[in-house]
């Protein structure tokens, strides 16, 4: 196997369900550079990155596109010049009615007509959800989760993936049903709906696996007020929490993009 690519084998040895045993034994999925066209990264603020995602892509080869239609960046009409897209988090909400986050709901028809790879990351999950057809809107309580939060897979969930992390790092305080003919991958507590699959290739999670210490401590500065929510946790058990939970966050994610922007190999 080449140096510049990333294999995982989906190991379920550990997983007791017979059937996500046979649906995953033996797959391969490998992230690199053999598809030059870059992955298209939709951003929702000037100072924002692809945190860790960006690292992960970029370390195998994969290309990087970045745009923010917050800052007049139009989207593409095709993805036939990329090879799938991801749209991030921001402070924004999903029923907002600024122009360019109407347009942005709007245009997730192009990655859904085309069946491309899609990833949308909290709000680019709700816009999904939006897009879908489904509520989009705060807990009925008013409670937010910022900080680590379980998360519990499906079953479904582990035939795309076998191993799931328990304890996921969330902020936010707007969650999202179900869409109609969606699959639910993973649920939580306080919000359900952690993470759902749509038609062959579109996906959306609402934890925020991309968070690196530099984003951590730059969130938990600028965003102090929101640890003040009800049901949100301390400043201090952020970075309690990370370095317990981060590293099988870290793997998951990998091991996600490979299945989602990868290529599948023979075993």
């Amino acid at each position: 196997m080449p140096t510049d690519a990333m294999a995982y084998l989906q190991d379920t040895r550990s997983d007791a369900a017979r059937t996500v045993h046979d649906a995953i034994a033996h797959h391969h999925f490998i992230l690199d550079g053999t598809d030059p066209r870059p992955v298209l990264i939709v951003l929702h603020q000037e100072t924002s990155t692809p945190g860790r995602v960006g690292q992960i892509l970029s370390a195998h080869d994969v290309k990087l596109d970045i745009r923010r239609p917050v800052m007049g960046d139009a989207l593409p009409t095709t993805l036939d010049d990329h090879r799938g897209a991801i749209v991030f988090g921001g402070p924004p909400s999903a029923n907002d009615t600024d122009p360019h986050l109407v347009q942005e709901v709007n245009w997730l028809d192009v990655p859904l007509k085309e069946e491309r790879p899609f990833l949308g990351i909290c709000l680019g999950a709700q816009m999904l959800a939006k897009h879908l057809g489904a509520r989009v809107g705060p807990d009925p309580e008013g409670y937010a989760e910022v900080g680590y939060y379980p998360l519990k897979s499906t079953t479904e969930g582990r035939l795309l993936l076998p191993h799931w992390p328990e304890m996921v790092y969330q902020w936010h305080r707007e969650g999202f049903d179900l869409p109609r003919d969606a699959t639910l991958l993973a649920a939580g507590e306080r919000y359900p709906n952690q993470a759902f699959s749509y038609g062959p290739a579109a996906y959306g999670v609402q934890f925020h696996a991309e968070l690196t210490l530099a984003m951590m401590y730059r969130w938990t500065t600028r965003g102090h007020e929101r640890m003040k929510l009800p049901g949100a946790q301390g400043r201090r058990a952020h970075f309690e929490g990370r370095a317990i939970y981060d590293a099988p966050v870290k793997r998951w994610l990998e091991t996600f993009l490979a299945r989602v922007f990868g290529r599948k190999a023979d075993a």
